[in-house]
C-alpha cells in the first residue's frame, strides 16, 4: 500500500472549503484511489492551512491518479489557491 500525504498553506484561507469539496469527489471519479481524506487546519498558529492523505494498493494506482483528468482539473484549481506545497509519498 501507498500512502500520499500533500499539505497546503493557501493565499486566501477562505478557498479551503472548496479546495475540501473538490478534493472529496475524487473518489468517486477515480478507481484507484483506496480511501481519501481531507482535513482543514484548525490550529491558526500552524503554517498549513490543509492537508490530503490518499491510500493506494500500489505505485501503478498512484501513478494514474497523478494523471487522471479530473485530479488535473482539481490540481489546476490548487495551483491558483495555494501558496505552497509539501508531499510525501511512503509504502506501508
Amino acid at each position: 500500500m501507498i500512502k500520499h500525504i500533500v499539505i497546503w498553506k493557501l493565499k486566501d484561507k477562505e478557498q479551503a472549503l472548496e479546495m475540501k469539496k473538490r478534493l472529496e469527489a475524487l473518489p468517486h471519479k477515480i478507481k484507484e484511489i483506496q480511501s481519501l481524506e481531507v482535513g482543514i487546519n484548525i490550529l491558526p498558529v500552524n503554517d498549513y492551512d490543509i492537508a490530503l492523505t490518499v491510500t493506494f494498493n500500489n505505485l501503478d494506482d498512484l501513478n494514474t491518479y497523478q494523471n487522471h483528468p479530473d485530479h488535473l482539473q482539481v490540481f489546476a484549481f490548487v495551483k491558483q489557491v495555494a501558496e505552497k506545497r509539501v508531499a510525501v509519498d511512503y509504502e506501508f
